[in-house]
């Protein structure tokens, strides 16, 4: 199972690449690619700190699945032998990739709202953190994986998802053929991943790739009033179905879970994160919306606030301990999707009192 991926978001990212292919008379010049009369540098700016961020941590990861997998080939791809021999070393590794992917993670979630919500950037979404492997063709990611030993791997998942299992040992298919136990202790337990070797370099291989051309177009993108307001719009109403894989992940579901990925950290996190992405945005259009109705845009300003208010709160409270139930998780998840479609429904009448197109 991959990490959960909002249908609008796939959809978003399909229509996308539909545009930059088309060479009919018909593709002329879309609602995106007008200029804006708002300045949205600042969402430019925050878009590409973020990119850079994510481009600096893959290549992280990228050096240390090279040291992995060159360990891997001394021992001649004999993991036992590998654990045995250099078993410190290893760990080493494994620690400090952790520790780059958990830095990757928020870099990544907190810009999402504006590269998954706008459709010219969404199928880097697709790769990197919501696409499904081969086995659900219509979502899958775009990319295979070719191996360091010639084999070919058909669509994986996302880069998130394949490295997060791999690294916290939550995916079988993606794990080495020996004990998962990388602290040397004789215990199999869980959080440790011995990865294949083959698999893991080309996963932060392609990763890396991923990350530096998303931040190459990045530095590219010119955001206009359709991008923000559709972002946003295509991004807030997804609260349900992050909730879901909150709730099927071991933060409540322990050993039943379903979930295979969201082990890093908790599913809030991603959720708070993201949603601060897109309050930044709102911030930064709003003024044009509130020429047309200032109450109206201060109303939908306020609401955005309690809804990540909300979010952090549920998510706050989990730090601190707190256990919930499916039950729970189910209601916490309707109350934030009944806001979050208040706010959708608020900004679409602004962009269309306004006269700006939303991208579909």
């Amino acid at each position: 199972m991959t990490r959960t991926f909002p249908a609008l978001i796939l959809c978003a990212a399909a229509l996308g690449l539909a545009a930059c292919g088309d060479d009919s008379d018909e593709g002329e010049s879309t609602t995106a690619e007008t200029e804006s009369s708002t300045d949205l540098t600042a969402v430019k700016d925050y878009l590409t700190e973020h990119s850079a961020e994510l481009a600096a941590q893959t290549e992280e990861l990228t050096t240390l699945g090279q040291e992995y997998y060159d360990l891997a080939e001394a021992a001649d791809f004999d993991y036992d032998a590998l654990m045995k021999e250099s078993g410190d070393e290893v760990q080493q590794i494994m620690e400090d990739s952790k520790a780059a992917f958990e830095v990757a993670n928020p870099s990544y979630e907190e810009m999402e709202g504006v590269v998954a919500g706008v459709p010219r950037l969404a199928q880097y979404d697709v790769d990197i953190d919501a696409g499904a492997d081969s086995t659900d063709p219509e979502n899958a990611v775009s990319y295979s994986l070719e191996l360091p030993n010639g084999e070919t791997l058909k669509q994986p998942g996302n880069a998130f998802f394949v490295i997060e299992t791999s690294l916290f040992g939550t995916n079988p298919d993606f794990l080495a053929d020996t004990k998962q136990d990388v602290d040397g202790d004789g215990k199999e337990e869980f959080g440790e991943g011995v990865p294949d070797a083959d698999i893991y370099l080309a996963m932060v291989e392609k990763f890396d790739e991923l990350a530096d051309n998303l931040d190459a177009d990045a530095q590219e993108f010119e955001p206009t009033e359709s991008d923000a307001l559709t972002a946003i719009t295509v991004m807030t109403p997804t609260m349900s179905e992050y909730f879901e894989a909150w709730k099927n992940s071991r933060f409540i579901a322990g050993e039943d879970a379903s979930e295979l990925g969201f082990v890093a950290t908790s599913r809030l996190s991603d959720i708070a994160d993201i949603l601060e992405g897109i309050q930044f945005t709102y911030d930064e259009v709003e003024p044009v919306i509130a020429e047309e109705d200032p109450a109206q845009a201060e109303q939908t300003a306020a609401a955005l606030e309690e809804l990540l208010t909300y979010v952090e709160g549920i998510r706050d409270r989990e730090s601190d301990g707190k256990e919930y139930s499916a039950e729970e998780a189910d209601t916490l998840g309707s109350e934030a999707q009944r806001q979050a479609e208040a706010i959708a429904g608020q900004v679409t009448q602004a962009a269309n009192r306004l006269g700006i197109e939303l991208q579909a």
